[in-house]
């Protein structure tokens, strides 16, 4: 599935009690390694304890519909091809690299025939569409992050001119601070107005040297 960009889903992530961390609708990718994409980077925000936690990523395919409209359109595409593999059947519902990932999780073979397909091979299929699992190993380095978590704290840091409240003379700008927001160009932002306000901080103090 590498490649592969969804739009329209929904993400949610799970801990190892089934604590909800994040649940949202938007648009992910899936890459050479792994979960990646706007809904993944806002979700990896909320997902730093995984030497304790044992993260799930569920993906709802189909977040508009329930599972009785769902189950209600698998009907009516399985009655329309009644004499076609199931694999082909699922190209009016997913994209065909995505097909074969969700009849191995429901546990269906791609040469199932629509018409001999039971109500339960049904539910198993809705019930996949409605929550397509990957357990998180862990995230990529953090060589290749694109912002990271965590700095100097920001109640030591007067949000006027971005001094520091401990060392007189000293401001700080950007990452270096602990604050960090979902991808968007919030990160950009923060960089932007910290930085321009530290330097008319500095600046101002050299002009009273």
């Amino acid at each position: 599935m590498q490649g592969l960009s969804l739009r329209n889903v929904e993400l949610k992530v799970t801990g190892k009690k089934g604590k909800v961390f994040f649940r949202e609708q938007g648009e992910l990718l899936f890459t050479h390694f792994g979960l990646s994409g706007p809904l993944v980077l806002s979700a990896s925000a909320h997902m730093r304890d995984f030497g304790e936690e044992n993260y799930t990523a569920w993906i709802d395919l189909k977040p508009a519909l329930d599972m009785e409209t769902l189950d209600r359109r698998l009907v009516r595409e399985l009655t329309e091809g009644a004499n076609k593999d199931i694999c082909h059947v699922m190209e009016a519902l997913e994209p065909r690299s995505l097909i074969p990932a969700v009849l191995d999780r429901a546990g269906l073979p791609g040469n199932l025939k629509a018409n001999s397909m039971t109500r339960g091979q049904r539910r198993q299929l809705a019930e996949t569409l409605k929550g397509l699992a990957f357990p998180i190993l862990g995230p990529r380095p953090v060589e290749e992050a694109i912002v990271t978590a965590g700095g100097v704290n920001v109640k030591e840091i007067s949000p006027k001119d971005m001094s520091s409240k401990i060392c007189k003379g000293l401001y700080f700008a950007g990452e270096i601070l602990d604050a960090d927001a979902y991808t968007g160009g919030f990160n950009l932002q923060i960089a932007w107005s910290t930085g321009h306000a530290a330097g008319l901080g500095a600046a101002s103090i050299r002009g009273e040297e």
